[in-house]
């Protein structure tokens, strides 16, 4: 146990460090734009690229796998989409921010850094492939079920181009592709490139968990909403649970690779979900509540499932 606790303290540690000196200091929260601006757009693409390039090509195109957590992640969020639509009468907006707080995961700060710590430099590889294909299918759902609601008169047209141009341009997917064209044309960029590179990627994981507690600190928690409990269940328990079977049953991946899934879907609600309820006006704060809820839980969710994995009671495939 006490491997797992040295693992994961430095990792919650930095979220509680962010925390309680945005707390102390007071700063408004725009004071974090330019850390946000380094991380999304400079630290966390040159790790994406540095370690994808190093990659042999043919493990970057394991579609069962990728396929496999996808679905996972998409059956979540069907899962509290249609019971809240059903039970708010065909509240399409509200109901989709609940589900993308059920399902979509803070895979962009947390996912590295913990993965990395975990299993090693092994762990890029399948958190990268999950980074780029989970967050097509949230860019994709977002604008397009908004449409549905009818909250926004936008043509379908314009609806297409904003889900593109939100994928196309987005600084981890272009990392991720410029990484695999890396790997597939077997580039290595010249020496002192290479330590730029490896610099900007030690600070990525430390910049973006310290970030996340900023962030969390100068977002109050205001109103708890009653369906938290739901969404914890299905964020943190139910998601790594199918995922773990879903991939067990697609498959026979490696350790690391099945293992990097499961944790990526234990993590807690992203802060993006907010981002996006406050963008439509939809459930904003209650959807910075279940940010900061899941997130607290999940210190105690996320080193029980470490726990599991580093002592073996969680097999490496459930169908051997």
């Amino acid at each position: 146990m006490s491997e797992v606790i040295g693992l994961v303290l430095p990792f919650f540690g930095l979220i509680f460090m962010g925390f309680v000196v945005a707390r102390i200091t007071r700063q408004p929260l725009e004071a974090l734009g330019w850390m946000t601006t380094f991380i999304v757009y400079v630290a966390l693409p040159a790790l994406f690229f540095q370690l994808l390039a190093k990659t042999p090509f043919e493990r970057l195109t394991e579609w069962g796998y990728i396929s496999g957590a996808v679905f996972s992640t998409f059956v979540i969020f069907m899962l509290m989409f249609t019971a809240c639509c059903i039970r708010a009468r065909g509240e399409i907006a509200e109901s989709t921010i609940k589900g993308l707080a059920s399902a979509y995961g803070n895979i962009g700060y947390m996912g590295p850094g913990l993965a990395l710590l975990a299993f090693g430099e092994e762990a890029a590889v399948p958190v990268a492939l999950i980074f780029c294909f989970e967050n097509i299918m949230h860019f994709t759902i977002a604008p397009m079920m908004m449409a549905l609601a009818g909250d926004e008169p936008r043509s379908p047209m314009n609806v297409a181009s904003d889900v593109v141009k939100k994928i196309a341009f987005h600084p981890f997917i272009i990392a991720t592709a410029v990484g695999v064209l890396a790997a597939y044309a077997e580039f290595r960029p010249p020496l002192p490139v290479e330590r730029f590179l490896e610099y900007l990627s030690r600070a990525a994981a430390p910049c973006a968990l310290f970030a996340m507690g900023v962030t969390l600190a100068l977002r109050p928690l205001k109103r708890v909403p009653h369906e938290i409990v739901p969404i914890a269940l299905l964020k943190l328990i139910v998601h790594p649970l199918l995922c773990y079977v879903v991939l067990s049953w697609v498959g026979n991946f490696s350790p690391v690779w099945l293992f990097s899934a499961v944790l990526l879907a234990a993590l807690p609600t992203a802060t993006n979900v907010f981002v996006i309820a406050q963008q439509y006006g939809v459930w904003v704060e209650r959807a910075s509540a279940s940010v900061l809820v899941t997130t607290c839980v999940s210190v105690l969710t996320v080193t029980g499932l470490l726990y599991m994995i580093q002592h073996g009671i969680l097999p490496p495939d459930l169908f051997p």
